[in-house]
């Protein structure tokens, strides 16, 4: 079974070896990029790529803390609800407060609260380690708003293209959601099972990096601002932030597609384990988790090159069939586990290796694991162009309310569930984020375009109204006409007037004269007189 796994395992790393490998080529110097857009690229990956892995030292776990602890699984679950409803409140509160007091020093109260949460990992308390689930849910907030706000305000107050920010945004996923994680869950490994510290060394690993984070940030960062006027309270920014999602749709749409993929995906994330083992399986948690990882790198790789072409590739088109095969994905364990209500089965502890349903329901999770990794830096890329900059945290934290709300109410009552309903419901939220992508591109591309195309078919021919720099043929003609009448009029006078004297010299006898019409013409007269030589001048016109 073994042999499954790394397979799995290689064939995803390959591919995300070979995307991202093509990626770098345009990524070292995307478009005419200069050394100093480099240095702060590279600054922000530094950084966010500590504050994942701080975030990630302590994932795989947290639960096996707790149940190190002895607390029962109700318990478990009330830490967890108190984590995520923290995010959903105080989180929300303390994210929006970013716009107004700067997002630099969120990104350093992210370092603290999450610290701090990792400090009463040491104590055997529910009501110590249900405190550090309230700060670590805050932190969670911080770190999905705080972070990307300061970038976009960052990236375009030192006048660096827009069409950058995706690249940066890719590569902050493969290496914050996909190298990071992978290398996080070896380390706290490491320090678990071959060093012996106990399940609490991740924690204390967590804090250690996070604190080098918050060190680099501290001396290295520039505060930037949302809504820095010091005339409104927060309260007052729940109110504009909510009117501008209620007015408009674009916005509210945003919300929505980002609410309802976030929500399936931590739905998933906690029922991967039962589903792959309905009857208590042996997995290796580890090495399933390593393959999701790389399959996510795979999925950043992807949008950064779709990203690079997106005059090609338009994100509010492709991501319509991110969501669609998300859909499909977590349909797959419906057909699998359409009776199961429990997550492990009695016997658990005696039951041989994965199944062969559990093989394909694997993946099809991998495959989902792509479609996140092309969803994080593609809807990054929306929100920083159609969530406005003096807003843009809060706004993100109010996207985050109906995510955390659905996760919590699925944890309360996962049980009482089962599997294959809870799956279901994910795969029609997935439906529902499709439809408010598809209403989105119409919104955002379809009907600009065609704005645009009746504007131009009302606006008249150019040749009907002419400007002034641009005088029609029959103007210019008549142009030319007078200015030829104006030369040829004082010099006809002078012609006449000269055959008026010669008239007069040839009366008296001396000077013979000879009028000539016109070559070609039937008038007479002449305009050029040409003397000729010899005794007895002849004055001749022609």
């Amino acid at each position: 079974m073994e042999v499954f796994y790394a397979g799995l395992f290689g064939v995803a790393a390959i591919l995300a070896a070979v995307l991202e490998y093509g990626n770098r080529a345009g990524r070292n110097a995307p478009g005419n990029s200069t050394r100093e857009f480099t240095i702060f690229r590279n600054n922000y990956l530094l950084v966010y790529s500590l504050m994942m892995a701080g975030d990630w030292l302590q994932g795989p776990y947290v639960y096996a803390l707790y149940q190190y602890y002895g607390f029962e699984r109700g318990d478990i679950g009330k830490l967890f609800i108190a984590g995520f409803g923290s995010s959903m409140v105080f989180g929300t509160i303390v994210g929006s407060l970013a716009d107004k007091h700067g997002r630099k020093r969120a990104a350093l109260t992210y370092c603290i609260c999450y610290g701090v949460g990792c400090f009463t990992k040491h104590f055997n308390n529910f009501w110590v380690l249900a405190a550090g689930r309230v700060l670590c849910g805050i932190a969670t907030s911080l770190l999905f708003s705080a972070f990307e706000s300061w970038l976009v305000a960052e990236h375009f107050k030192r006048g660096y293209a827009a069409d950058w920010l995706g690249n940066t945004f890719s590569q902050a996923v493969f290496l914050g959601n996909g190298l990071m994680a992978i290398m996080s869950g070896l380390v706290a490994h490491t320090l678990v099972e071959t060093v012996a510290w106990g399940p609490v060394a991740p924690f204390d690993a967590a804090a250690v990096v996070l604190a080098v984070g918050g060190v680099i940030i501290a001396t290295s960062w520039s505060e930037n601002y949302g809504d820095a006027s010091g005339d409104s309270s927060a309260v007052e920014g729940f109110k504009k932030a909510g009117a501008l999602i209620w007015r408009e749709p674009k916005i509210a749409l945003l919300g929505a597609m980002q609410s309802l993929f976030e929500g399936s995906m931590y739905t998933f994330v906690f029922l991967w384990t039962p589903a792959l083992s309905p009857q208590g399986e042996r997995i290796p948690h580890g090495m399933i988790f390593a393959c999701f990882m790389v399959s996510s790198m795979v999925g950043s790789a992807v949008a950064g090159k779709l990203l690079a072409n997106n005059s090609k590739f338009k994100v509010e088109r492709y991501m319509q069939l991110v969501f669609g095969l998300s859909a499909c994905c977590l349909f797959v364990p419906v057909l699998y586990h359409q009776t199961s209500t429990k997550d492990v089965a009695p016997g658990a502890e005696e039951a041989g290796g994965i199944t062969f349903d559990g093989k394909v329901q694997l993946v099809a999770f991998c495959l989902f694991e792509v479609l996140v990794g092309i969803f994080w830096p593609s809807m990054m890329t929306m929100r920083s162009a159609y969530v406005p900059e003096e807003m843009r945290s809060t706004i993100i934290n109010f996207f985050r309310i109906p995510l955390n709300l659905f996760v919590c109410v699925v944890l309360y009552n996962v049980s009482a569930i089962g599997l294959g309903l809870t799956f279901s419901m994910s795969a029609m939220l997935m439906v529902a984020a499709t439809v408010s992508c598809w209403h989105f591109y119409q919104l955002t591309v379809v009907v600009p375009l065609l704005k645009a195309q009746r504007q131009r078919q009302r606006q008249p021919p150019l040749a009907a109204h002419p400007s002034p720099q641009q005088p029609t043929l029959a103007a210019h003609r008549q142009s030319v006409a007078a200015v030829g009448l104006a030369q040829a009029v004082p010099a006809a006078a002078a012609a006449v007037e000269l055959q008026q004297r010669a008239l007069a010299a040839a009366a008296d006898g001396s000077v013979a004269v000879v009028v000539r019409s016109p070559r070609g013409s039937g008038e007479k007269g002449s305009h050029t007189p040409r003397r000729q030589g010899g005794p007895g001048t002849r004055l001749a016109f022609s």
